[in-house]
């Protein structure tokens, strides 16, 4: 009993001394799409023929306040890809995330999509980087709510390293929140996932190069 006591003790005090939380380890793997992806937690996630379902959220609050809860895929770094993907937000309100150019953990950028303008709510809907601490934004406030239903949305990413430039559209569509430059973190790894719901994914395409 006294050492289990001893134990519970750490992390209260580490919070007492302001210590951060650490990030829950990518210790699981999950197929989908023709591919494996590390996650934090197999049963969080359901795979169904050629759809991926996030069915747990797991919300990063703060210290540091940046998304937890993505499938990474296992894969070489990426310097040049275009994602397409059909997606799927929870309602009756939602966002949903794609992460790329993934180095570490905390280490990444990410294109958020709500159904929110960014005008509205600064932190949904645009291109957000993460460099150890909270995540940042990286692209324009102008642009509407790319998720505006909880309908199916056929989405394509492109991806540029040399560059930096990332660009996505939404149904054949594109506006000034949905592309930014960024040239810190150069090729990495992608991701699917969201930063405070559930979601869904299918029709998974990655084409490098």
């Amino acid at each position: 009993m006294l050492r289990r006591s001893l134990f519970a003790a750490v992390p209260l005090l580490a919070a007492a001394q302001g210590g951060k939380p650490a990030t829950p380890p990518l210790a699981e793997e999950i197929e989908a799409f023709g591919l494996r992806w590390q996650v934090i937690a197999a049963s969080d996630w359901k795979a169904d023929g050629d759809e991926l379902h996030l069915i747990t959220a797991r919300p990063q609050q703060a210290n540091p306040r940046r998304p937890i809860q993505f499938a990474l895929a296992k894969t070489e770094p990426l310097a040049s890809f275009t994602l397409e993907v059909e997606v799927k937000r929870s309602a009756p309100k939602g966002s949903l995330i794609l992460v790329y150019a993934w180095q570490k953990d905390g280490y990444f950028n990410y294109v958020h999509l709500s159904d929110d303008a960014a005008s509205r709510v600064e932190v949904h809907n645009g291109v957000f980087h993460c460099f150890g601490g909270d995540r940042v934004r990286i692209s324009p406030l102008e642009g509407p709510g790319s998720l505006p239903t909880d309908d199916w949305h056929a989405v394509r990413m492109q991806y540029d390293a040399s560059t930096g430039l990332v660009q996505a559209w939404v149904d054949g569509k594109t506006s000034p929140s949905l592309k930014a430059v960024d040239l810190s973190l150069g090729a990495g790894r992608i991701g699917l996932g969201s930063f405070f719901n559930t979601a869904s994914f299918r029709r998974f395409r990655l084409m490098r190069g």
